[in-house]
């Protein structure tokens, strides 16, 4: 049986690499899939290929940065797919320079994507989950924000944030059913790492270098992560709540 069947999930950065993955393993497990994102058309192209494949989506452009927008989404979400069961905060951005040679106007878009918009998008859907006492949550972090990464400390505050934020949700809303989980990507082949890799002059040599650096001897995919994402989101993890889970092929092994 599909584990997400008759289930309404939301995910935020669906257009992307991740997000998109994500969002067809859940359709293809039976979930009604709202996919998020700014790029609309990015969004719509996840959608299509989800719908090619037998499944139930909705594309919705959103920018969940602007409140307004993210209530918006939510409504247009309940009203064609009815109340949401599942939230899974997939959206980011990053710059890749070392803090010093960073500006405000910096902090504040990765404050405002990475943080911010999972703020939103918790306040908008959280009160309908609480009403109906159920729901699970997934907001995807970073391996940044448990080990630190060069060149990227204020993304690495906004997911270390985002764990925090985790797990006092999962505290006060356990009493409600409701489930909040944390997924780590490490190394993972995405737009994001690309534009780390070409920011750093030597993509190649660096790609490399990452590579050999994972016990697993490969560079995550898209695909790698949304198996750890389903888990949390199905009735497997009903009795897990406020955990972090790494997906890094072992590059990252705190406990």
């Amino acid at each position: 049986m599909s584990r997400l069947q008759g289930k309404t999930a939301i995910i935020t950065g669906g257009g992307g690499g991740i997000g998109g993955a994500t969002c067809e393993r859940f359709a293809q497990e039976g979930a009604r899939v709202a996919v998020l994102d700014r790029n609309a058309e990015a969004a719509e192209a996840v959608a299509r290929r989800i719908a090619a494949a037998g499944g139930q989506s909705l594309a919705v452009g959103c920018d969940i940065t602007d409140r307004g927008s993210v209530d918006a989404a939510v409504q247009a979400v309940i009203d064609r797919l009815g109340p949401i069961d599942i939230l899974v905060n997939c959206a980011g951005w990053d710059v890749f320079k070392p803090f010093t040679t960073t500006v405000p106007a910096e902090w504040d878009r990765l404050i405002a994507i990475n943080l911010v918009g999972a703020l939103h998008m918790l306040h908008a859907v959280l009160p309908g989950m609480v009403a109906r006492n159920a729901g699970r949550i997934v907001n995807i972090a970073s391996d940044a924000a448990r080990v630190g990464s060069s060149g990227e400390a204020v993304y690495a505050a906004c997911k270390g944030g985002l764990v925090a934020l985790s797990k006092t949700l999962a505290r006060e809303h356990a009493r409600h059913n409701i489930t909040v989980n944390v997924v780590c990507p490490g190394v993972t082949e995405t737009p994001l790492f690309e534009g780390y890799l070409q920011g750093a002059g030597n993509p190649d040599k660096l790609r490399e270098a990452f590579r050999r650096s994972i016990p697993l001897g490969r560079i995550g995919q898209p695909e790698d992560l949304p198996g750890a994402i389903l888990f949390f989101a199905s009735d497997d993890a009903a009795f897990v709540t406020g955990q972090v889970l790494s997906v890094s092929g072992g590059l990252t092994m705190a406990g």
